[in-house]
């Protein structure tokens, strides 16, 4: 907590008006100067501003202002709040760019545009600071300098750091699907392959059986020849 109370004038006003308080000491609370004090006392100075009780503010305690009242060389201390605020959370608003480096904005925006597809544009305006219309316009080469720009890296330029770019793009990168282009053609699944290895002894067999028939009829064919011959 600051070591100067709550609106120190309207403080000022109030124990000027309702204590027994020396100047110094209602200087010193304050962080005022004496004479400025002297002046709201007289009525010179902070005219119209309503006083502010510290005792209602948990500032000050009545006690601690008795105390001071009896012994002028004592200095007030500020009471601790009881009340323990959280750290307000920074919002995250859109990336400040420095006004040198803004005509470089449209450079980057083609550079990612190019090279990272998969970004979003929100994405695009978290890194580079931008807006949807200005990608858009970059997207679909309407921009007002689209002829003459050319793509360079947002972190060379300084518009962004490397390690918030790789995040970027990993983020884009699991988001997005993978494509399952075509591999070429794959082997057969084992199930195939060894019900052909099974049957082929089978086909074997069955063709080497028909060839004995063959050469069986051969044989007596030609006996049968022979023996009309030697009748």
């Amino acid at each position: 907590m600051s070591n100067a109370p709550l609106m120190p004038k309207a403080t000022a006003v109030w124990l000027v008006d309702n204590t027994a308080l020396t100047f110094d000491q209602v200087a010193d609370f304050t962080k005022m100067h004496p004479l400025e004090v002297r002046a709201i006392a007289d009525g010179d100075a902070a005219q119209g501003i309503k006083g502010m009780d510290p005792i209602s503010t948990g500032q000050l305690t009545r006690d601690e202002i008795e105390r001071g009242e009896k012994d002028v060389n004592y200095r007030l201390k500020l009471s601790e709040s009881k009340v323990v605020l959280p750290p307000a959370a920074k919002k995250k608003g859109p990336r400040y760019t420095p006004v040198s480096r803004r005509h470089e904005r449209p450079s980057a925006i083609l550079w990612l545009v190019r090279n990272h597809p998969e970004l979003k544009d929100a994405q695009i305006m978290r890194l580079v600071g931008t807006t949807k219309t200005t990608i858009a316009s970059i997207r679909d080469r309407t921009h007002w300098n689209a002829q003459t720009l050319t793509p360079m890296d947002p972190v060379t330029l300084g518009l962004c750091s490397q390690i918030e770019l790789d995040f970027e793009v990993q983020r884009a990168a699991k988001e997005k699907p993978t494509d399952q282009a075509y591999g070429g053609a794959t082997l057969l699944p084992a199930s195939e392959t060894t019900r052909k290895e099974e049957n082929e002894p089978s086909e074997r067999n069955q063709d080497d059986l028909n060839v004995d028939a063959v050469f069986a009829k051969l044989k007596t064919i030609g006996g049968k020849k022979q023996d009309d011959d030697e009748e």
